[in-house]
């Protein structure tokens, strides 16, 4: 049965530090067995302060991080948009070249062969289930790239998938995107929802509500039988 825990702060700064502080516990308590601990992160502007504040955290436990992307929008990671330059920079990992970090693109290849090649990389690569998912949510009720109107939402947001990773083109969408898909963001050991302010909270309630899941694609995660969320809100 699905369970969600809502998680209120004062300020976005309390929030950012409390999070980020769980978060480096999580991935800490992971690689001191000697495994790879591994997170998959979403872009926008809401998690920058947290993903400084846990840069500086992780210090030299970085390099026994798997790094992922739950979405991107498919550019370059030169590109001013790109989910991975902000998380890279938000990180502090440019001075560590040797970093696990799971790109979304490639040049001269589309975004479903790209999709494909990081399915294939990630079940090379590590073992799931992600020890932590972070999500964030747009004030149209999206997730990762889970848009309305995506062409791919279906598939998406299917519980039996096979795929890791898909393509997405959505409705006003400047560009195509890549998308991890629902089974290995409601599987991950520690789930984050990470909204702010009193606009996405109201969504964030509404989604609660009955209504098709497809209009809120947030709701797709919310009402997911086995998903165990952790909400983090602050005005």
């Amino acid at each position: 049965m699905a369970a969600r825990q809502f998680l209120e702060f004062a300020s976005r700064d309390e929030l950012a530090e409390v999070l980020s502080d769980r978060i480096a516990e999580l991935l800490d308590l992971d690689f001191t067995s000697g495994a790879f601990a591994s997170i998959a992160m979403s872009g926008g502007s809401t998690p920058k302060r947290m993903l400084e504040r846990l840069g500086k955290k992780l210090g030299d436990n970085r390099e026994m991080i798997y790094f992922a992307l739950v979405d991107e929008r498919f550019v370059p990671a030169s590109d001013e948009r790109s989910n991975e330059r902000m998380i890279r920079n938000q990180l502090g990992l440019a001075d560590h070249p040797d970093i696990e970090f799971l790109s979304l693109f490639a040049e001269g290849q589309n975004a479903a062969e790209v999709a494909h090649q990081a399915h294939e990389k990630l079940l090379e690569d590590e073992e799931l289930p992600f020890d932590v998912v972070t999500l964030g949510m747009g004030t149209d009720g999206h997730t990762a790239s889970f848009f309305p109107g995506g062409d791919n939402l279906a598939s998406a947001t299917n519980p039996k998938i096979e795929n890791l990773f898909l393509p997405m083109l959505a409705p006003g969408a400047q560009e195509p995107r890549i998308t991890m898909t629902l089974p290995p963001i409601v599987s991950a050991k520690t789930l984050v929802l990470h909204i702010e302010g009193d606009e996405k909270r109201q969504v964030y309630e509404k989604a609660l509500e009955d209504g098709p899941a497809d209009e809120l694609p947030v709701r797709h995660i919310l009402r997911h039988p086995d998903v165990n969320l952790q909400v983090y809100w602050a005005p």
